[in-house]
């Protein structure tokens, strides 16, 4: 099937069967478990963190405007041609799904939940597509893709010891980039210049900003 609105369900919209009584019970309970662990664990403080604020700090807003949906996607018997050209469209409806300007646009995000990929065999195929995907979304729509799954050994920005992206239902995330994403990008060279040629003299600012919130005279001396 295409990716369409009607395959695009909200947070508020899993509480209503009228919405999601066309979904298979695998794919329902599979974006059940996810929202779950948006709203008890993504949208929430954590004392592991390292900084104040939720886990990530644009879920909350997202959550309130309702520009954050869930889709369900079965890939484990999909080639990867095949799962590259299903995220390739739910890019393009990402892109095209209101609102596509403003700052509620960048809130706007999709998580693409596979419902039936098993843990050992999620970063191994979220790898594939992103070797296809991600760089081109970035530098030519300024999309971000994010691959979350169990094992997930990426660590948080301010406490290597965190692993905060490591949902129970592997899933792919895609969003607009933003300015402070320079954090993410900070020891990976090729992802830092596509950062700077995206933003800039704002991506100068942004980085000077920081310098001087962190007294880096002190920090020299």
């Amino acid at each position: 099937m295409p990716a369409t609105t009607t395959n695009l369900f909200l947070l508020q919209d899993l509480e209503y069967v009228s919405r999601t009584g066309q979904l298979a019970e695998s794919d329902l309970r599979a974006l059940h478990t996810v929202a779950d662990w948006i709203k008890s664990f993504v949208a929430r403080p954590n004392k592991d963190l390292g900084r104040a604020g939720p886990v990530c700090p644009f879920v909350p807003g997202a959550w309130e405007r309702k520009t954050l949906w869930l889709t369900p996607e079965q890939i484990a018997n999909r080639s990867v041609p095949d799962v590259v050209q299903l995220v390739n469209d739910y890019k393009s409806l990402f892109l095209r799904v209101h609102p596509v300007e403003g700052d509620d646009a960048t809130y706007k995000a999709i998580v693409v939940v596979f419902t039936d990929l098993s843990a050992d065999r999620a970063q191994h195929s979220m790898d594939d597509v992103l070797q296809h995907l991600a760089d081109s979304s970035y530098v030519e729509d300024g999309v971000v893709l994010g691959k979350f799954y169990e094992r997930n050994e990426r660590a948080a920005i301010y406490n290597p010891s965190f692993r905060p992206f490591t949902p129970p239902v592997p899933f792919l995330l895609m969003r607009h980039t933003v300015i402070s994403d320079w954090k993410f990008f900070l020891n990976n060279e090729d992802w830092l210049n596509k950062w700077a040629r995206r933003f800039g003299e704002s991506a100068v600012q942004a980085l000077a900003d920081e310098l001087r919130r962190t007294n880096w005279r002190r920090l020299e001396s």
